[in-house]
């Protein structure tokens, strides 16, 4: 089994400790591949042929390559760095039951809290630092089994597996010790960021899994790890923009933040982001709004957020007709609210992408009776309106900390982000064309 982008996708994982590494590491993979990175708060100095990427916050990223003559349109896959976690809050440390001190957290976004207890985990995230030169901001990753959230045993709780309520506030805290370790949570902090305790001044830090990310099953078929959703999007669809050959289109990889949280800040789907970069690059190439505006009509985005595949203990949870499997193609997402952008329009276009790229698609719809979820497509479609379509690949516990995908749907949806980023999508009189 052809498993290339699946074994980048699973170091990808293993690297990609928070939002702000996941960000990171795909600045560092666009500077290998020759990308210049550009500053929100300078001018921008843009050449056709040329490729370029500009980041926000240090967890939300956009990267385009300009086409050699006068562009078409916008080729865009737009995905998350996001996933549910837990973050530390300030005066992190609470002394328990009179022995122990444990961390003091919050819920990031909607998680499965179960699957957090009798895991190794760690710290990581973003540090902010006084320096002569200013206030620095530095990544950090405390590289150690330093935490465990410990279960109740079944011997003080016999209705456990009856199903049970969880508190965030009383039951998620992490233990980091006995009284010892009081006062010391920081210095372990500064230690693996090599700065001095004294000189941060600001932090945004964040549980991690400690187990690494790997593949299961007879042939190694299933990929499992944490962060899948939306990573395995972020990582794929970089993969297939890096390989594409160049054409009429601006080739876009966007990676918002926030999605897990609406999407509604700075960095998010729902900001101006994706606006202001395709603006600013429309401006310094010499075109004015006209020009911007009709190639919005020969736009189309990719809304890439992963997808609920039938589960095989709990069949009665999907819907009765569009059942996505995990390994049996990209899933294209359909809602009658619009909550997915999905339409006869877009869902026609994708299908003749995955077509020329020799890959299968499937089609998911939430339970008529059941409320589903909404991602990043419609929120950046009210600030850049063009064609677009929800996808996702299919994968088991959407929003444990570890969760279960498909080798064979990465591998695909790589392929088909090869061969969009490689077309140029119109529209004349009433006919769409993928060429």
């Amino acid at each position: 089994m052809e498993k290339k982008i699946s074994e980048g996708l699973v170091e990808f994982l293993n690297r990609s400790y928070t939002a702000f590494h996941a960000v990171e590491n795909i600045k560092e993979r666009l500077v290998e591949e020759g990308f210049t990175p550009l500053s929100e708060g300078e001018r921008w100095n843009i050449t056709k042929g040329g490729r370029y990427f500009v980041t926000r916050n240090d967890t939300s990223v956009i990267a385009f390559r300009v086409p050699d003559g006068d562009y078409v349109g916008f080729n865009i896959v737009a995905s998350h760095s996001d996933s549910p976690c837990f973050k530390i809050k300030e005066n992190a440390e609470v002394a328990q039951a009179g022995q122990y001190i444990c961390l003091n957290t919050e819920k990031y976004g909607g998680m499965i809290m179960s699957t957090w207890f009798d895991r190794p985990l760690s710290v990581a995230g973003r540090l902010m630092v006084k320096t002569e030169k200013g206030i620095e901001s530095r990544l950090v990753n405390v590289d150690k089994d330093l935490l465990i959230i410990p279960n109740l045993a079944i011997h003080m709780d016999r209705t456990v597996n009856d199903g049970k309520a969880i508190n965030p506030q009383n039951d998620m805290l992490p233990l980091f010790g006995d009284l010892s370790r009081r006062d010391k949570f920081m210095d372990v902090v500064a230690a693996a960021a090599e700065v001095e305790k004294e000189k941060i001044v600001a932090k945004d830090l964040y549980l991690y899994v400690r187990q690494p990310a790997g593949f299961v099953g007879l042939e190694e078929e299933f990929i499992t790890g944490p962060k899948l959703d939306d990573l395995q999007c972020a990582y794929t669809s970089m993969e297939g923009f890096l390989a594409a050959e160049k054409s009429g289109s601006v080739a876009v990889l966007a990676v918002f933040d926030n999605e897990e949280v609406g999407s509604g800040t700075k960095q998010g789907a729902l900001s101006t982001m994706m606006a202001d970069t395709l603006k600013r690059m429309n401006r310094a190439l010499g075109y004015d709004e006209e020009y911007y505006l009709c190639a919005l009509t020969n736009s189309f985005m990719i809304s890439a957020d992963n997808a609920h595949s039938l589960h095989p203990n709990y069949s009665a949870k999907a819907d009765p007709t569009n059942r996505p499997v995990i390994n049996k193609g990209v899933v294209i997402k359909h809602h009658a609210n619009q909550q997915y952008t999905t339409d006869a329009v877009s869902c026609a276009i994708f299908r003749e992408l995955a077509e020329s790229a020799g890959a299968q698609v499937q089609h998911f719809a939430n339970r008529s009776d059941m409320v589903g979820g909404s991602t990043l497509g419609n929120l950046s479609n009210r600030h850049v309106s063009l064609n677009a379509v929800d996808i996702g690949l299919p994968q088991f516990a959407m929003h444990s900390c570890f969760e279960t995908a498909g080798v064979k749907d990465t591998e695909a949806f790589a392929a088909i982000c090869r061969k969009f980023y490689s077309s140029v999508i119109t529209k004349t009189e009433n006919y769409y064309t993928v060429k």
